[in-house]
């Protein structure tokens, strides 16, 4: 198969051009969310050709992004969906993709969202303890229903990525050994109301080594051979998601590599792939739009005081991530510090990021916004959560109107006039 290389990098290009985002900014307001679905096609496209030839699931990781359109757009592409909820599950469905193709993962399933879940007939539910493994079962039984499940298997290889994100190691709370995974499919096997059907992985997130991966894959294949000749049924390898994108100047796994190193480590194992990519699929294909309101000059420091606050995208000040900052406007560059509303000194976008000099209503535009940005917002402060737009074919389109106060306090609104 061709190798296609892929540049998943923070760029304002395709439907994300300064006149489309000054547009947009415009008409709907800052702070503002812009994603490029076309961009999001190709990625998907790119990552399903790598995998060509063998039997393959791509389940987009809906915790990523979770707009409805966003994820519509993908179940287009028949894509399938890794949810950590049951409202994921509902928001995947009420997007058009089918149960069949829907996995729900996740450390803590209340026993109301499991019993939701077998109800609605997904493919499988992946579970991460044995505690977990009796309360499907019992649950199962009470309704009279064989539970698809899978194990998720914590192989104890160091992902070399953010300790926040990783999810590979033994101090992890994430998945069982490989021994104690073991049991759980051999009580399974042996349980009217548990069909164990898949094995699954998943060491972190924003993966930029191919190494751990691959090492990964090894040792869980292994595991799974040992399990068919125990005559455990499996039928799909899940090989979870985590493939990073470009922030700043961080080298990416290429879809190709990523796809080979686990077809090696599957040889002789005629089962399914699931991959869940998340990040990778939609990271580089969002921007976060906000306007300056004003600059303030200290004695130390110069800050650039805007609309957009660590409510709306926190990923800076909980993992002090790093976001590429540009200005829609050009000009000779200074350093400073990007500060929102919010009242904390946790409140930035960026620190020591070069801008030229900026009035009131100037654009910034934040980078690398289309992954765990939108869906981690908040209304601390009492601050509105933003509008989302969406660029598809050159034309835009409101795909999440702004909230407003009316419906943020309805539901304390009513409670209180009781």
């Amino acid at each position: 198969m061709e190798q296609v290389i892929l540049s998943n990098e923070p760029t304002l290009s395709g439907n994300l051009t300064q006149e489309n985002l000054k547009k947009v900014a415009k008409m709907y307001g800052t702070p503002l969310y812009v994603y490029d679905f076309d961009r999001i096609e190709e990625h998907y496209k790119q990552l399903k050709a790598a995998f060509s030839g063998r039997k393959a699931l791509i389940c987009y990781a809906l915790k990523a992004n979770s707009n409805l359109s966003l994820v519509q757009k993908l179940a287009s592409l028949e894509s399938g969906a890794d949810c950590v909820s049951i409202g994921e599950v509902k928001r995947a469905l009420l997007a058009g993709i089918p149960k069949y193709k829907i996995i729900f993962s996740g450390v803590g399933k209340k026993d109301s969202e499991i019993k939701e879940a077998l109800e609605l007939d997904i493919l499988f539910l992946n579970l991460e303890s044995k505690e977990e493994l009796f309360r499907v079962e019992k649950i199962a039984k009470e309704l009279g229903k064989s539970a698809r499940i899978s194990v998720r298997v914590n192989p104890n290889i160091d992902p070399k990525t953010h300790p926040y994100i990783s999810t590979g190691l033994q101090e992890n709370k994430f998945g069982v050994s490989v021994e104690v995974a073991k049991e759980m499919y051999v009580y399974a096997k042996n349980s009217p109301h548990l069909e164990p059907i898949a094995i699954h992985f998943h060491i972190g997130s924003q993966l930029t080594q191919l190494d751990p991966i691959k090492e990964s894959a090894k040792k869980i294949a292994s595991l799974a051979h040992s399990l068919i000749a125990l005559k455990i049924d499996l039928k799909f390898f899940d090989i979870g998601g985590g493939l990073g994108i470009t922030y700043k100047d961080e080298k990416i796994i290429q879809p190709y590599d990523y796809a080979q190193s686990i077809l090696e480590a599957l040889r002789g194992l005629d089962l399914t792939i699931i991959c869940e990519p998340g990040r990778f699929l939609v990271g580089n294909c969002g921007v976060f739009l906000s306007s300056v309101l004003y600059e303030k000059q200290t004695d130390k420091k110069r800050f650039v005081i805007v609309d957009g606050a660590m409510n709306d995208l926190i990923r800076p000040s909980l993992y002090n991530a790093y976001h590429k900052i540009v200005a829609l406007k050009s000009g000779e560059q200074t350093k400073a510090d990007i500060v929102g509303p919010v009242c904390e000194s946790g409140d930035f976008l960026g620190k020591d990021i070069s801008l030229p000099s900026l009035e009131h209503n100037d654009l910034l535009c934040v980078m690398s916004a289309g992954a765990y940005c939108a869906s981690m917002g908040s209304n601390y402060n009492t601050r509105l959560k933003c509008a989302e737009v969406a660029f598809e074919k050159g034309k835009e389109k409101l795909v999440k109107k702004r909230e407003n106060f009316e419906e943020l306090i309805q539901n304390e609104k009513e409670l209180m006039q009781k």
